[in-house]
């Protein structure tokens, strides 16, 4: 397989501020473990350098109004303190606080998704990761979730206005892809499938099972909300047993998928019981979803994770697991020690090394016995 590894160095001023969880240091961690494993060495693997968006490639899914008021506080974010700045998602005390240089920074990211995209659709790759994206909570006139644009909506647009008559969104963060989902909430073309943790105990409260799609487009919205502490396997079977039938049925040209490693029991912002083994499996089912359902073509992007120790690994599995390499469970020993000394904490030493999820076993199997009914709804919804 042809691959492109798109340069995450672009991506690292997308910075929300020192204390805030959606820090750059993951992604930068990741990519340099994905180096450590010599996995960029690989011949079929191309690294590249993305430009930035542009305004107009950004505007196809951005209101310009709202473009407009992320460069005005991209400009001067003193200004966020206003009423103004929150009406766009963007205020000093939210979750998307505006910085200094996020129009360029936010620009960039979506830069690298769009290469990303391209690289796939000009058949210079059969396929392509990106760690810098997966900003899914961008709406098309707001900021929310940390995200000021909308990466996956830009590429998956980009691929429609280069001549894509379909394109696959898969979403695996814990938290609904709901910003992409209604972006292309009236739009036939795009499926939109997301597993996440149910909207009745996380943000952003969206994702039921009844969103499916606009009145121009029954059906182009899939959607499995899983119960909190659910654990492996319904989360597993929502992508074989539900995405992956969906997708077959839908033909796309290319599959886009969002990485967020937040599932992970660990994870501080939400509440799934996710392990370590279960990435590979996950990422295997990905990769045989776009080997049957979009002969390959696979468009891959980062998303939400909110620890060093999972983030790094998890991504690394993705990226192997796309080229077909098999990586050594012990952690390259020269990252472990440089990313300890940049995080100032113990990291795990090996890929698949994790802790018992500390949860009693009767809420767990109730959480997962009410998950598999879930699962089972969305499956009849899809296949009957």
């Amino acid at each position: 397989m042809r691959t492109t590894f798109v340069n995450a160095a672009a991506t690292l001023d997308y910075d929300l501020g020192d204390d805030h969880p959606l820090t750059p240091v993951r992604r930068e961690l990741a990519a340099k473990l994905i180096e450590a494993y010599g996995l960029l060495e690989d011949p079929g693997v191309r690294v590249i350098d993305a430009q930035p968006a542009t305004d107009e490639q950004i505007q196809r899914v951005h209101a310009p109004a709202y473009v407009a008021a992320v460069r005005q506080f991209s400009a001067t974010p003193a200004l966020a303190a206003s009423w103004e700045a929150g009406q766009w998602g963007l205020a000093a005390a939210g979750d998307t606080p505006a910085f200094a240089g996020m129009h360029e920074a936010a620009a960039r990211l979506c830069g690298a998704s769009v290469a990303a995209a391209m690289s796939v659709w000009n058949d210079e790759a059969d396929q392509a990761f990106s760690a810098g994206g997966g900003l899914h909570h961008a709406f098309a006139n707001r900021a929310a979730g940390f995200c000021i644009y909308n990466d996956p909506a830009v590429a998956i647009q980009a691929l429609l206005d280069a001549g894509a008559e379909r394109v696959a969104y898969i979403d695996v963060d814990v938290h609904h892809g709901d910003g992409t989902q209604w972006i292309f909430w009236e739009q036939p073309r795009v499926l939109t499938c997301s597993v996440h943790e149910s909207g009745k105990f996380l943000f952003p409260g969206t994702g039921g099972l009844e969103e499916r799609g606009g009145q121009n487009a029954p059906g182009s919205a899939v959607n499995i909300p899983l119960p909190a502490h659910s654990g492996d396997e319904p989360y597993l079977r929502a992508v074989t047993d539900v995405i992956a039938p969906a997708v077959e049925m839908f033909k796309p040209d290319v599959i886009v998928t969002q990485n967020g490693a937040d599932p992970h029991h660990l994870d501080p912002l939400a509440h799934l019981q996710i392990t370590m083994p279960t990435y590979p499996r996950l990422y295997d089912a990905l990769r045989r979803i776009t080997n049957e359902s979009a002969d390959g073509r696979w468009v891959a992007l980062g998303g939400g994770g909110y620890t060093f120790d999972t983030v790094p690994r998890a991504w690394a599995m993705l990226f192997a697991a796309m080229i077909g390499a098999e990586l050594d469970d012990r952690i390259p020993p020269g990252w472990l020690a440089a990313a300890e000394n940049r995080v100032g904490e113990k990291l795990t030493a090996t890929l698949l090394g994790d802790i018992e999820p500390e949860l009693p076993a009767e809420v767990r199997e109730q959480a997962d016995k009410e998950a598999e009914a879930v699962v089972d709804q969305a499956r009849a919804m899809i296949v009957g």
